[in-house]
């Protein structure tokens, strides 16, 4: 059970990026710790997540989810030691899951925490593999895409840590073939040998639809999109008639200071007659339960692996975030403090 603390760092959004997000755009400030009210926790942070999304919520625009706001915390996902309780269901000791990272303390209400045991699993695992990216690879691939046994798949950002889930979830599952895209030749290489897809390439080498259409020379059943562009271009050409494509995000434009073109080969949804639909994980908490029943089985056997690229301190968090948008993580981007 950690002290009671005093004050803790955290990160701001300072100003609105214009493209790719700059250093100059945050800070890191150090704040007083408030005392916990009544049904509310004090949790220092052990671990908490970067995630694609976020660059979003830095714009000052309409969406899913409000945006961040200037000149205060951001937020996202954490794991942490509660160290004060003014709640019946939590005590000092306790780890918890709640959505207010990007923070060494936090304030959270109890309705916002969830319990998590590191005796199942390690703490960041709740972050990635048995969370939110998790959970977004399960429900996008077997309900949004409607996957069956002996679909070929083909995952964009397969590296990533919702992309890495989706192809093994595909084979575990029964898919006939398995193809991955991204974007350095060793991750090419770790998705085949260590993660078994049946194809993968690096999409800087080439053309994304000549790559494709080389490791899948038959096409294409259900396609998993995290990039967007001319991957979708390319996904869309390769799917079969009435494939499906689960729309999870396009993470090649997020930091575009101009609308990316639409795929110019839309017309080929209509002939074929092809599914494409969005994914936003909160549609799917129902699966939750079956969900960490399946996967954590899977990871507990070994025959669903999981990578974590873990970086160390408050301090390093945006670096942490702008090397994600880079594509320097494979699997699960973590800052642990």
């Amino acid at each position: 059970m950690s002290a009671m603390p005093t004050t803790s760092r955290e990160w701001h959004l300072v100003a609105r990026p214009h493209g790719w997000p700059k250093p100059e755009d945050f800070a890191l400030r150090e704040v007083a710790v408030p005392e916990p009210g009544e049904g509310q926790i004090l949790v220092r942070t052990i671990h908490m997540s970067v995630d694609p999304y976020m660059r979003g919520r830095m714009n000052d625009v309409r969406s899913y989810v409000p945006p961040f706001e200037l000149d205060r915390p951001m937020e996202g996902g954490a794991v942490g030691e509660v160290v004060a309780s003014r709640s019946d269901a939590f005590k000092p000791g306790d780890h918890v899951l709640h959505g207010l990272g990007w923070r060494e303390y936090a304030v959270v209400g109890a309705e916002n925490a969830v319990k998590v045991d590191p005796e199942l699993a390690p703490l960041s695992a709740y972050l990635g593999v048995l969370g939110m990216p998790g959970l977004t690879a399960y429900a996008g691939l077997l309900e949004v895409a409607s996957f069956k046994e002996g679909d070929a798949v083909f995952v964009s950002g397969a590296a990533g840590a919702v992309g890495l889930q989706v192809g093994q979830i595909a084979r575990l599952k029964g898919a006939s073939r398995v193809i991955g895209s991204a974007g350095t030749d060793e991750k090419v290489k770790a998705l085949v040998e260590e993660y078994g897809f049946d194809a993968a390439f690096n999409y800087k080498n080439g053309p994304v639809a000549e790559q494709l259409k080389e490791a899948a020379p038959d096409g294409i059943d259900v396609y998993f999109d995290n990039v967007g562009g001319d991957h979708l271009e390319a996904a869309i050409g390769a799917l079969k008639v009435h494939g499906r494509a689960t729309l999870c995000g396009a993470i090649s434009g997020y930091n575009d200071t101009e609308p990316q073109p639409g795929p110019r080969n839309m017309i080929a949804i209509i002939g074929k007659r092809l599914r494409l639909q969005g994914v936003l994980v909160r549609d799917h908490a129902a699966m939750q339960p079956q969900f960490v029943q399946e996967v954590g089985g899977w990871v507990r056997s070994g025959e669903l692996k999981y990578r974590e690229t873990v970086v160390h301190g408050v301090e390093h968090a945006l670096d942490a975030f702008l090397g994600m948008l880079r594509g320097e993580n494979t699997g699960k981007m973590i800052v642990t403090f």
